[in-house]
């Protein structure tokens, strides 16, 4: 029904050319340029907020220290004390995500992590350093994270190709989630915005009246798609948290 409207839901993930060409194979693109301006800002928040560092903190050094706070306390109690170390990597990547979702959800930016090409990259990233960390603190004793103790020998066969698939799928599992989740709601958005200007072109006077109703979906939707945004980062980190445990503690 969009689409008959002259409403395309996915037109707004379509790959535009950015600054221009890197040479004659590489392009920038409007993904890579919402990327640079994600680091960006996070760099410039928290470089702003943290440069007074006041006994009383101010609104952005409180913002700063409570997320600072926040993604610490998950990395401890999710990883334990080891997870120390790992706190600039899952603080980085809950930051650089947050702020990915967030600028997505305003008019003429791009959700760069609508696309499962980021998304995939960043999640294979978190499952080839959880792999390396598994075999750095363990050798090759870390494979036998595939073989729970207390299983009868008889049920190995079975088990240890589940357990490999499991473990194999968790890039594709920790990618497609976010993906999905993000690129749902931007289309549910647009569908509803469809719906508005069809209202408003077929109907005249009464179909304004009538748009009241899409309108307020998609005000409701906003606000949850902010929720949405938090949420998708927190997870993703968290989840970066349990593969970098399950390293570490093998279990």
């Amino acid at each position: 029904m969009a689409q008959e409207s002259g409403i395309n839901a996915l037109g707004q993930f379509q790959l535009t050319t950015g600054f221009g060409s890197v040479g004659r194979m590489l392009e920038f693109t409007n993904s890579n340029e919402m990327m640079l301006l994600a680091a960006i800002l996070v760099t410039a928040l928290f470089a702003v907020a943290l440069r007074q560092r006041a006994l009383v903190p101010g609104r952005m050094q409180g913002l700063a220290e409570m997320s600072y706070e926040f993604v610490h306390q998950m990395v401890l109690d999710t990883i334990g004390q080891e997870g120390r170390q790992f706190f600039p990597f899952v603080f980085t990547l809950f930051a650089f995500v947050l702020a990915g979702n967030v600028l997505g959800l305003f008019p003429y930016f791009f959700a760069f992590t609508s696309h499962i090409a980021i998304t995939g990259a960043l999640a294979l990233f978190v499952f080839v350093l959880s792999t390396l960390v598994g075999f750095w603190y363990h050798g090759i004793g870390f494979l036998k994270f595939f073989s729970p103790p207390g299983v009868p020998s008889w049920l190995l066969p079975l088990l240890i190709p589940i357990e490999i698939v499991s473990f194999l799928s968790r890039p594709i599992s920790l990618s497609v989630r976010l993906f999905a989740n993000i690129t749902a709601g931007h289309v549910m958005w647009e569908v509803f915005a469809g719906f508005m200007i069809m209202l408003v072109t077929g109907l005249g006077a009464a179909g304004v009246v009538a748009a009241l109703i899409p309108l307020g979906l998609n005000i409701a939707l906003t606000a949850l798609e902010f929720l949405v945004a938090f949420l998708q980062a927190y997870v993703f980190a968290v989840l970066t948290c349990l593969y970098l445990h399950d390293a570490i503690h093998m279990h």
